[in-house]
This record gives structure tokens, sequence and C-alpha cells, in this order.
């Protein structure tokens, strides 16, 4: 029998990979901690009842720690009618959120699909649009969307901060390109069938796109979270206010309110944070399966 010859790991080049692996792991707890402890340290000042002691702490690590924890902040600003209402501007902020993110998905899945698969002329100039208007700044359109609304009567509603950020360019093309990748003997069986182009789109393409789903939830719910100068603009009263316009009340001129805006910031924190844990499988999928294709 003839000896195989098997590979040898120097002493070496075991050394360098494990000096490697070292250096690896200290580099992503080093991001790790970067990352994190922002976020600590508003949790940490949260629970503090002094908001001087708040501002006294900053930049030192008496920051990352608290001795007498307390949710006196949270009690005093978790309320749904009043001078620190904080429950209704959360409140607010959720049916936005929820609003816009389920009718976003509708509506963009529905035209990335029909741009992909739709029989229309002229698709490629419309996709070309569609990429062009992602272009425009969102700032160079607001006081013209501002001037609309207010001639509409929408001001001070919640229909002024979903309706104009329903349809994007952005999230069309996310759709688009996900729908464009899927294989075309899919719609031409179910075309052969007799499936029509809404059938076809609803129980289909639909449930095989929850990677894009869960992606767009999360960026377009972010984006509809954080909010501020549109918001800021169009509403004047408690009734629509969302909670990151709220949170500025905290900063005047005169003083500034570090404990409640602390747990504010983290009652704001909070949902995000839920909608992407609740989609972070597909939205990872979702990330890695277009490193891989792309």
């Amino acid at each position: 029998m003839s000896d195989i010859a098997l590979p040898r790991v120097l002493p070496a080049e075991r050394s360098g990979k494990i000096s490697f692996r070292i250096v690896q792991t200290v580099a992503i707890f080093i991001i790790g901690l970067v990352v994190i402890s922002p976020l600590f340290m508003l949790l940490i000042a949260s629970l503090k009842d002094d908001r001087f002691q708040i501002l006294a702490d900053m930049g030192s690590f008496r920051a990352f720690w608290v001795s007498n924890p307390t949710f006196s902040n949270f009690n005093e600003i978790a309320h749904f009618s009043g001078e620190l209402a904080y429950g209704r501007y959360l409140f607010n902020s959720l049916v936005i959120l929820t609003v816009t993110v389920a009718s976003g998905l509708v509506v963009n899945s529905m035209a990335g699909f029909v741009l992909a698969w739709g029989s229309l002329r002229g698709k490629a100039v419309l996709l070309s649009l569609v990429v062009a208007l992602y272009v425009i700044p969102q700032e160079s359109i607001i006081m013209p969307l501002v001037v609309m609304m207010s001639r509409a009567g929408l001001t001070d509603t919640f229909a002024v901060q979903i309706l104009p950020w329903v349809a994007s360019p952005l999230y069309i093309f996310l759709f688009y390109q996900f729908f464009a990748q899927l294989p075309k003997e899919l719609y031409e069986a179910a075309e052969i069938d007799g499936a029509s182009i809404f059938r076809i789109y609803r129980s289909i393409y639909l449930p095989l796109s929850l990677p894009a789903l869960a992606t767009v939830s999360i960026l377009m719910g972010i984006e509809s979270w954080n909010q501020y100068l549109w918001p800021t603009l169009v509403t004047q009263t408690d009734y629509a206010r969302p909670i990151a316009v709220a949170i500025a009340t905290f900063f005047g001129q005169d003083s500034i309110y570090w404990d409640r805006a602390m747990a504010a910031s983290v009652l704001m924190m909070i949902p995000i944070l839920a909608l992407y844990l609740a989609f972070q499988r597909w939205f990872v999928s979702s990330f890695v399966g277009s490193a891989v294709k792309g």
C-alpha cells in the first residue's frame, strides 16, 4: 500500500493563523463596543433622575454607571394627555409607521412587478425615470409639497405624514430588481394556465419576495420613524405629532432636560429595534443573496 502524503501545517503557519484570529476577534470586539456603547450610555442616562448629573457624567466612565436607577423619567413622560404626553406621541409614530410601511409594500411591490413583467410600452424609459427621481433631493420638493398639502386641507393630520412617502423610487427599483431576477418560466407557466397578471403577482411572486419585503419594511420603517423636518412643517398640535418632533421640545434655549430627553429617546428606539429583529432573518438573507449573485 502506497503512503498517502498528508498536508502538514508548519508551526509558523499555525502561529500566523492564530494571530490573525486574535486580531480579528479584537477588531470585532472594538467595533461592537463602539456601536453599542452610545446605546448603553443612553439607557443608563435614562435611569438617572438628575439632569445636571447626566451632563456632568458625560465624557467619563460614570456615564456608563448608575448607582440608584429609577424609572421616574419614564413615569413623567408616559402620558396620553397634558404637557408631557409622550405616550401619545409614541402612539402617533406607531400609527404613521404601520400605515406607511403596509401601504408602501403594496404600492411599491406592485409597481416593481409591473415594470419587471407587465406589458407596458416604454418600460425602459419608465425605469430610467424612476431611477432619476431617486436622485432628486427630498428637501428640494418639500416646500411645494407643503403648499399642496395645505391647499388640500391635510395639514396636522396623519394622512399628510403618510401619503407623500408611500411610493418611493428606491423601493420600486428594489422590487423591480428582485422580480426581474426570478425565472421567466414561472410567469409563462402561470400565464398559460390562464392566471391574470394580478393573480400571478399575488399568488406566485409576492410569496417568493419575503427577503425584498423584509428589506423594504426595515428601510421604509427607519425612514418613516426618523422623519423630523416634514412633520415639523405640517403639524401644529399634539393630535398627529410624532415622537421625533416632540423630543426636540426638551432642548430649549434656557435649559435642556437631559433626563426626560434620554427616557423619550429610549421609548423611540424600542419599536424600530423590534421591527428590525422581526425581519432580520429575511433582511440578512436578502443582502447575502445579492452579494452572492452580484
